[in-house]
């Protein structure tokens, strides 16, 4: 992995991504993390992975977490979390995000749901390890898509495959989330979204950071990020971008991005090979 000196304070912090040209919905990552602390932020995807050295720190559903060495990490999608360094020496990963209508494909089920961010079967996780470094350098179509199987199939055992009841407050702001979706160029109030709720402002607040373990602004700034992230794979010019998820201007959109995702819009462009190009 190189490091990215404009964006890190630590010259051994490092992270990259990669996607595959002939499968859609799946991104693969790799990173080693000694000094940055990444911000709330969503893959809008299962997050499949294991921890090869050192210990994470992260906020997950409204808990911290930590991973050592040899553990799993695995998320559910639409879920924000942090992430930092529990030790001096940082710590290592690697991660495979699956869209969901990919995962049913390749597991042939539906409703797949983790009920624990950290897996701890230390076999389980070196094998997961293993199939994530040899899904990095596969250069074959076929033989990448078998280790997507291999993966799968090997974190199936700790998945459930119907998703359990969750707070009834939930339901209730999936119109304030598809409210924020769809003005993420826009500048929203509180009193506006707390309105398509039916509640006041405030009261608006504290259930929905009760449901979501985050505040509206912070699952704003997420799902503006995820969005621009969707942009850039696809080559948008990052300045486009920002103005596109309702950012400030390019640099915004730069620091915004580091602090979620670990490498800034540029390297994350060039990481992929999506070349910039002007929206029509």
């Amino acid at each position: 992995m190189h490091a990215v000196p404009d964006t890190f304070e630590h010259p051994l912090d490092a992270a990259e991504f990669k996607r595959p040209a002939h499968r859609a919905g799946v991104e693969l990552y790799r990173a080693h993390i000694v000094r940055h602390a990444f911000e709330p932020h969503t893959h809008e995807a299962y997050g499949l992975g294991a921890i090869e050295a050192g210990v994470e720190r992260f906020r997950y559903r409204g808990e911290e977490h930590l991973a050592p060495a040899d553990t799993l990490v695995l998320m559910n999608p639409d879920e924000l979390h942090t992430g930092r360094a529990e030790t001096a020496a940082g710590w290592r990963y690697r991660m495979a995000y699956l869209d969901a209508p990919l995962l049913e494909e390749l597991s042939g089920e539906r409703g797949w749901w983790f009920a624990e961010a950290v897996g701890r079967d230390a076999a389980s996780a070196r094998r997961t390890t293993r199939v994530l470094r040899q899904l990095w350098h596969a250069s074959e179509p076929l033989a990448f898509d078998a280790l997507l199987q291999d993966l799968v199939d090997e974190l199936r055992p700790a998945a459930r495959r119907a998703t359990p009841a969750r707070d009834g407050a939930l339901p209730r702001f999936a119109p304030v989330i598809e409210q924020m979706r769809a003005r993420l160029a826009e500048r929203i109030t509180l009193e506006e979204l707390a309105g398509v709720a039916g509640l006041s402002p405030f009261h608006f607040q504290r259930q929905f950071k009760r449901a979501h373990h985050a505040t509206p602004q912070q699952m704003l700034m997420a799902l503006r990020l995820f969005a621009a992230k969707r942009r850039l794979a696809a080559g948008s010019a990052p300045a486009d971008v920002a103005a596109a998820v309702g950012l400030a201007d390019q640099a915004h959109l730069t620091r915004a991005f580091a602090q979620r995702y670990g490498v800034t819009p540029a390297r994350y462009q060039q990481q992929l090979g999506t070349r910039p190009r002007r929206d029509p």
